[in-house]
């Protein structure tokens, strides 16, 4: 009987031990790797020597400060365009979907089917000088007679947008689907309007769904950068395109993991700060 005792008090930690493994391996050890990395000195040529340089960070937000700040805005922006979207989506789907609600999420899915790079050449080719956006945009005198979107920052934020809104759709469709219609019914018999209802009642209820998918559009967009390399100019390049140049192109990797970790402490701030903001009650899924 004790056997049997200690064995059901071990296999909590059993289940946890593949997933432990696997966090440790993947992600621990490499992220202790670039630590260490981010404090080398020297070059390429020469070899690199552990010589606690702290001068890597200093550098790196003194230099390219402009690609760190136009990552968090771009992310921001992108964040922002893609809850505006997908939130009337996502609740037609979960309140007017009936029968075709797994359709209609199939449409949201079915981008995730092609390669993130194909579908960013597809905005290229969308957004092209000679194609039928711009030529649209210009004939209603929203672009000049010169006017492009290519090589701007409209283009980025639009590819970002693009890229990354399933990753808020989705949580806001479970959010949405899981608030009973009774509750609408109750505010309007209390005389609510449909606006009304919305505001005090469906809205709460669906903010774990928003702070999730904000959450999963924001670090990832934060990021990216293969939306700036193919859509933007070099005006436009964030800092994860000076991250990958610094690692493949310039192999100066101590600056490549200084930057790296800059990128990972802002954005864990910014996530600190928005949770702090709408209230960890919401990062539960507790109604409000």
């Amino acid at each position: 009987m004790g056997l049997f005792h200690r064995h059901r008090q071990l296999t909590p930690y059993l289940l946890l031990a593949p997933g432990v493994l696997w966090l440790t391996v993947f992600f621990v050890v490499p992220l202790g790797v670039l630590a260490y990395q981010s404090l080398e000195s020297g070059n390429f040529d020469v070899g690199y020597s552990f010589t606690w340089a702290w001068g890597n960070y200093w550098d790196a937000l003194q230099n390219y400060r402009g690609q760190f700040i136009r990552s968090l805005e771009y992310a921001g922006i992108a964040t922002l365009l893609a809850l505006l979207l997908s939130y009337p989506v996502a609740y037609w789907i979960a309140f007017r979907g009936g029968r075709w609600k797994n359709l209609l999420l199939l449409f949201i899915v079915a981008p995730f089917f092609v390669t993130y790079l194909i579908r960013t050449l597809a905005w290229e080719t969308i957004l092209a000088d000679h194609g039928f956006v711009v030529h649209t945009l210009q004939h209603l005198h929203v672009l000049g007679a010169g006017g492009r979107l290519l090589a701007t920052s409209t283009a980025v934020v639009t590819g970002i947008t693009y890229n990354f809104l399933p990753f808020m759709a989705l949580p806001l469709y479970v959010s949405l689907e899981q608030i009973d219609e009774r509750l609408l019914e109750a505010a309007q018999d209390l005389y609510a309007s449909k606006w009304k209802a919305f505001v005090k009642v469906t809205l709460p209820l669906s903010l774990p769904g928003i702070v999730a998918g904000t959450l999963l559009t924001f670090i990832p967009a934060a990021g990216d950068f293969i939306n700036a390399q193919l859509l933007g100019s070099p005006q436009n390049h964030m800092i994860g395109n000076v991250i990958q140049s610094k690692f493949l192109e310039l192999t100066d990797y101590p600056a490549a993991a200084a930057m790296s970790f800059i990128l990972m402490a802002g954005i864990l701030a910014a996530v600190f700060l928005y949770a702090r903001a709408v209230g960890t009650e919401q990062l539960t899924g507790t109604p409000v």
